[in-house]
Formats: C-alpha cells, sequence, structure tokens
C-alpha cells in the first residue's frame, strides 16, 4: 500500500510499504478516506517529536471498512466509519471508569503505533463510529478535532443569552465558537490573522483583531464593562492565556484548550482577579469516548454537516502524495492555510 512515511526528522516520503498485519482479532481493515494535519503533527515530523521512525503520522481519519473479524462482527464491508485514535490499556485506574483520555499507559494512532496518513489501517471494534448518512465522509475526518472542542465546552456550565469569548480563530477555536453558539451563546473570536478573522465573520461571529486593538478592552466594550461569562483560550499563547483571564466577568469561566508553546507568567493582580472575581479555571484534554454518561463522539456524528460546519475552515484537500509538499508548506507558512485534509481515496 501507499503512505506517507516520516523516515527520519524532517524526511517525509510518500511511498509503497508493507500492508500491516491485523493487530487484534476484533480488528477491523478500514481503508482510509481522509486524514486531517493536527498542529501537533508539525513538531513531530520536524521537531523530533516523533516517539520513533519510520513512523505513519494521522490521527484524524475517516475511512470504509475493507474487512471485518470472522465472528460476532458489529459493523460490515464497505460501511462508512470515523476512527478514535486512542487506544487505551483498559487496567489502569482512569480506564476503569471509562476515563480512557487519563489513561496511563496508552497507545495512539499517528503517534506511538503507525496512523492515518496510509492507504489501510487495522482498528478495533471499540474505536470505531459509524458516520450518519448526512455527514460527508470527508468531512468526518473532522470528528476528532470537533470533539475535542466539544469536550472542553462541556467542561463550562453554559447558559443561553450570555457572552462568550475565544482565542483563537484556527479550526478548534471555529469549532469551539460554533458550539457555544449551538448552547445560545453570543460568541466573539479573537484572534491576529484577518483572514481567518474574515471566515469566522462570514460565518456571523462577533471578531476582534488583537493587533489592531487591545482584545481585553473591546470585550469590555462589547459587554458593556462586565466582561464575558464564558472565555476559552485555544491560541496556546502565554499572552492569550493571560487575556483570557482577564476578559471575565464576575464568576465567570475560564477554559485553557491551547496547548500553551512558552512559561506563562500571571501577575499579581491577574490572580487577585481570579480570587475577588470568583472565577472557575478549567483544564480540559482529549475527548471523552465512553458509551456511559457524555460521548462526545456520538453527539459530534449527530450535529456534524447539520448545526456544525467544517467545511468553510478546510483550506486544502490535496491527494496524499502531496504531502511531503503540504507539510513543508505548513513548516515554512509560505501561504496561508487553516484545516489541512489529505485525500487517501
Amino acid at each position: 500500500m501507499w503512505a506517507l512515511v516520516l523516515d527520519e526528522q524532517g524526511s517525509l516520503v510518500y511511498r509503497e510499504v508493507p500492508i500491516p498485519e491485523r493487530t487484534a482479532p476484533d480488528a477491523y481493515l478500514v481503508r482510509v478516506a481522509a486524514c486531517g494535519v493536527c498542529g501537533s503533527d508539525i513538531p513531530r515530523a520536524y521537531e523530533g517529536k516523533a516517539y520513533h521512525y519510520p513512523l505513519i503520522m494521522g490521527h484524524e481519519f475517516s475511512g470504509v471498512i475493507e474487512e471485518s473479524p470472522e465472528d460476532g462482527s458489529r459493523y460490515h464491508k464497505g460501511q462508512r466509519v470515523v476512527i478514535f485514535p486512542l487506544l487505551p490499556c483498559r487496567r489502569c485506574a482512569p480506564c476503569q471508569t471509562g476515563d480512557y483520555a487519563q489513561c496511563e499507559s496508552y497507545d495512539y494512532f499517528g503517534s506511538r503505533r503507525d496512523g492515518g496518513f496510509a492507504e489501510l489501517v487495522w482498528v478495533p471494534e471499540a474505536n470505531l463510529f459509524p458516520v450518519p448518512e448526512q455527514v460527508d465522509l470527508v468531512h468526518a475526518s473532522m470528528t476528532e478535532p470537533c470533539a475535542v472542542a466539544l469536550h472542553g465546552v462541556r467542561k463550562l456550565r453554559v447558559l443561553s443569552g450570555e457572552t462568550a469569548v475565544v482565542f483563537g480563530a484556527g479550526p478548534i477555536g471555529n469549532m469551539v465558537a460554533q458550539w457555544l453558539r449551538i448552547r445560545g451563546c453570543r460568541v466573539v473570536l479573537v484572534d491576529i490573522d484577518a483572514r481567518k478573522l474574515a471566515l469566522a465573520g462570514s460565518m456571523e461571529f462577533t471578531v476582534v483583531q488583537a493587533d489592531r486593538e487591545d482584545p481585553v478592552e473591546a470585550v469590555l466594550r462589547l459587554t458593556g464593562g462586565k466582561g464575558a461569562e464564558k472565555v476559552v483560550e485555544a491560541a496556546g499563547l502565554p499572552l492569550t492565556y493571560a487575556q483570557a483571564v482577564k476578559c471575565a466577568a464576575r464568576f465567570g469561566e475560564v477554559l485553557w484548550l491551547g496547548n500553551i508553546s512558552g512559561p506563562l507568567r500571571l501577575e499579581q493582580k491577574d490572580v487577585s482577579d481570579i480570587l475577588r472575581r470568583e472565577l472557575s479555571v478549567h483544564g480540559t484534554w482529549n475527548s471523552k469516548v465512553v458509551p456511559r454518561g457524555m460521548d462526545d463522539w456520538s453527539t459530534v456524528l449527530r450535529h456534524l454537516d447539520r448545526e456544525l460546519q467544517v467545511a468553510p475552515l478546510i483550506s486544502h484537500a490535496e491527494p496524499l502524495e502531496q504531502g511531503p509538499r503540504l507539510f513543508d508548506m505548513m513548516h515554512l507558512r509560505t501561504e496561508f492555510f487553516n484545516k489541512v485534509l489529505l485525500l487517501v481515496h
């Protein structure tokens, strides 16, 4: 089969590799349709963040079942599916409560084991979700980041009519904004990229360009001086982490979602404001798929291509063989990009 292989740091090659062997008795062979490039894939490819070489990256993927287990198959050949990339050990304490994202010894498609930048992948039954008829299979490859965004929003006690601010208008930030709007919030998106803000504006979000006006002052102006009831940091910058706290209203909630790059310094006044305004600060990680309780992935698939629109976020959708060029473009930032998808079939 053909795959995009990270042979060594900085060296991505589109080449033929052996078809993988079945990994477990209940595994299904999935023919990959599309796989998204995550922001974490860039340092994994270029900054020595890979667990091993060679590695087939890709953890945001959808496909069609090519081969099912012989006995008791839940899904059938030809069925459209999306893949939850985390493979829990199912033995540790978090796994016993269904909190697989907190697993103490997990495996992961596209980082710890080969993933979706390939024609074929073996996937355990528990990691498969059927794609509803109304969902485009290419759009379904974005279920993972949509679920990450939803998992974060579900940390917040959102009330209809509240104002929410999201720092970062990239794909995750836009998805967060959509989930907040679905729950009845008026949403303000903050970024410095005029093109991402233009897209958000075309989707009828209020936007603030942070290199043209102070975003904290803008939020206070838009909220009559009281601040926002809900604030989400989805940019991953120390500056925006601190600004998120400054934007919050009394008794407000702040969600830190962006994978921070660099040291965070909160001034004494910032900490005092958290105390005096009685703010709640939440952390979030990955998403939840356990059938008991709130299953993020099933919720995404019910809303996708309906209230939740991902098509506008896709800036590039190109064949897998274009992977080396697209990765170089993203790494060097030689052109504008938002969500980049590699099309396999």
